[in-house]
């Protein structure tokens, strides 16, 4: 079953008479956490979704939903970035937190992050905004809410969201260790109450929001923090350059 037809009627349904699909996610994502797709909360969000989809543009489409999830395995997970919901501009959102599609003008918090990589890091600026090779090196570029109506930022946050991915993060805490979470701002920095700091490195900052970022997230330093954390367990650093 395609990710499209996750929050989508497929012929035989209505809007009224709906069921949740699980999508297509690796093995180890269904292993830890498919069981949430047949949980109440589910149906209601895919039933508000439907609506949504009906009044107005949704982003990102339906197939990118779980990008995420899709290109960084449960097993693989070594870095997670938290992000709030996703951009909400035609063409901007993939599925991966702070990313943008290839051809779309970086957003000022992305060209902030790249601004911290390059000071911290002396990574030259890249020429896109498509993180993908970060996400293929076990950083799960993950939002707490996955959806997100055009020009409307939260507009999707309290319909359930935030329980599927509160999910993600406790597995994580709970089944794997050594993991480093970059939460960056006061909505991200909240779920570090959930994670173990005995287990993980949690490297907390301001947003690098334009509002914010001069606060603390310059200087950071956290991408070098995280490498020298993955060095010390025997594991390959992060490449943060991206390729054109």
């Amino acid at each position: 079953m395609s990710n499209e037809n996750l929050f989508t009627p497929s012929q035989e349904e209505s809007t009224e008479e709906v069921k949740v699909r699980k999508p297509d996610l690796p093995e180890s994502w269904l292993s830890a956490i498919g069981d949430e797709f047949t949980k109440p909360y589910m149906l209601e969000l895919k039933k508000f979704l439907l609506v949504e989809k009906q009044r107005s543009r949704v982003y990102p489409p339906g197939p990118m939903i779980f990008n995420a999830l899709n290109t960084t395995p449960f097993d693989k997970v070594r870095v997670v970035v938290l992000g709030q919901d996703p951009y909400h501009g035609r063409g901007q959102a993939h599925g991966l937190s702070f990313s943008v599609q290839r051809g779309v003008k970086p957003p000022p918090s992305l060209e902030n992050i790249f601004k911290e990589l390059n000071d911290s890091l002396g990574i030259p600026y890249p020429k896109h905004g498509e993180l993908t090779h970060w996400a293929e090196q076990g950083v799960l570029m993950l939002n707490t809410t996955l959806t997100v109506r055009e020009r409307s930022p939260k507009s999707h946050a309290g319909q359930g969201w935030e329980t599927f991915t509160d999910r993600i993060i406790d597995e994580l805490n709970e089944q794997r260790e050594g993991l480093v979470f970059l939460l960056w701002g006061r909505h991200a920095g909240n779920k570090a109450s959930r994670i173990d700091e005995r287990k993980h490195l949690i490297l907390t900052a301001p947003h690098p929001s334009p509002y914010s970022a001069s606060s603390g997230f310059f200087g950071c330093n956290h991408f070098r923090i995280t490498n020298q954390h993955l060095e010390s367990r025997g594991e390959a650093p992060i490449d943060w350059s991206l390729p054109d």
